[in-house]
């Protein structure tokens, strides 16, 4: 059988994905519409850090790259959270010692996966290239190349489209959707986003704690920064398209330095190019893509934001995709290079667990934006820190989602809305750390598994 595979897109889960191929013995070539980042610098309005946690890391110790990894990363502890009138407040991602997230550069991270990939000499990246269609009986791609716009064709046994929320290999499923019963459905929130900067302090030094992602919670609105490397933060203003405080509602500078010095004071103050980030930077749309099926006669599969694009509210659109990696290296464990059989068996495995994450993210959007203001809530999330620390065995939704690789998004979707509703009601009545009976919170809890 052969052993050639075409990857379609060459982002976080493409490279990933060709490097483990690479290792299995195959020979990959990769196809993606954008330049080199290597060699020209890439501004695609989407987020320039992520948070990477444990399902990421899992994927990247597949290919034996954690610990180079985790030199790009600055470790965020937990949330600082900064109301609009009063003092910031830090609440713990963990009640365990050691368990938190990474700040880690997208461009930083996908360098470090093609480099990786190129180097085992089975890989090669096709730069500036257009996936146009795909055949799926016969395996053909065609492609065009945007340097000179020639067209030619690639034919491989198995076709991998990792190509993003705008995937070429999904649309030319959608093509054939009558054949497939392909199933696809796209849902934008109202609310869109638009990047900011805090750069670094002027003697070099990050301007705000450094180890914790910061939430700044507004009555329908609201304002994220994670740190990078060279000691800025990237900010992230999310706000809805229309209405009172709205992106249409910035008609000119002074709109703009009244709405932060008003609602964000505190990092107002250390955006000095605020104005030229504002204009300079786009506003982007927010959306879930869901799609049925991923593969097509173990011809073909979709794999990362082609098959499941996510909200970045749960930080596990790249974890997500990373995951898709092992699992589908998994499957070629049990089934080697019977493709049919490793993609049906991959599609049934990630199909309801990137289901369950998008509507985490989704449900996280509303946490972030509104609940982090609620005293109740907060109290909430105290009580479950402390359950974390007194009982190893009890894990909050948060910590199944992003520190147990081990479970099945679902599973800790299902069991983590279980949990919050409990705790939450038990907060609503209690008002009191002082007065928390942690045992009988504990045993409520439990009962779950019974």
């Amino acid at each position: 059988m052969s052993k050639d595979i075409i990857i379609i897109g060459a982002g976080l889960c493409g490279s990933l994905m060709a490097l483990r191929l690479a290792q299995r013995g195959y020979h990959v070539r990769v196809y993606e519409k954008r330049p080199d980042m290597r060699k020209v610098s890439i501004s695609a309005g989407r987020s320039i850090n992520l948070a990477l946690s444990d399902r990421g890391l899992r994927g990247l110790e597949m290919v034996g790259l954690k610990e180079e990894a985790l030199q790009l990363v600055i470790p965020m502890m937990g949330r600082m959270v900064h109301p609009k009138n009063g003092d910031a407040q830090f609440f713990s991602y963990s009640g365990r010692k050691g368990e938190c997230i990474n700040s880690i550069s997208r461009g930083g991270l996908n360098i470090l996966l093609m480099d990786a990939a190129e180097a085992t000499g089975r890989v090669k990246i096709h730069f500036e290239t257009d996936c146009t269609d795909v055949n799926f009986e016969t395996g053909e791609v065609f492609l065009q190349s945007l340097k000179d716009r020639t067209t030619f064709q690639d034919k491989a046994e198995c076709i991998l489209g990792t190509d993003g929320a705008g995937s070429a290999v999904r649309k030319s499923m959608m093509a054939i959707s009558a054949a497939l019963r392909f199933n696809f459905s796209q849902k934008y929130l109202d609310t869109g986003y638009k990047e900011l900067c805090i750069p670094p302090s002027e003697n070099g030094d990050f301007r705000i704690a450094s180890n914790a992602l910061h939430i700044w919670p507004r009555d329908g609105f609201m304002m994220i920064a994670l740190p990078n490397l060279d000691r800025s933060f990237t900010v992230t203003l999310f706000m809805p398209f229309e209405g009172k405080y709205s992106f249409s509602g910035f008609r000119n500078e002074q709109d703009i330095h009244t709405f932060f010095e008003n609602e964000f004071p505190d990092a107002y103050a250390h955006m000095p190019d605020l104005t030229e980030d504002f204009h300079a930077n786009p506003t982007s749309s927010l959306g879930t893509i869901k799609c049925w099926p991923w593969q097509v006669n173990g011809r073909s599969a979709l794999m990362g934001d082609a098959a499941h694009a996510v909200v970045p509210f749960y930080g596990q659109g790249m974890n997500a995709s990373f995951e898709d990696c092992v699992v589908l290296d998994q499957c070629m464990d049990s089934y080697g290079d019977d493709w049919l059989r490793v993609l049906t068996q991959y599609q049934k495995l990630r199909k309801p667990n990137a289901d369950a994450i998008a509507d985490l993210a989704e449900d996280n959007f509303y946490e972030m934006r509104d609940a982090t203001a609620n005293p109740v809530f907060n109290l909430k999330r105290k009580i479950e820190l402390e359950l974390e620390q007194r009982y190893p065995d009890y894990y909050s939704k948060y910590s199944m989602v992003t520190f147990r690789e081990d479970l099945d998004y679902a599973y800790a979707m299902h069991r983590g809305r279980w949990q919050d509703q409990i705790l939450m009601d038990y907060a609503s009545k209690t008002g009191d750390m002082t007065q928390v009976d942690f045992e009988a919170v504990f045993r409520l809890v439990s009962e779950f598994e019974k």
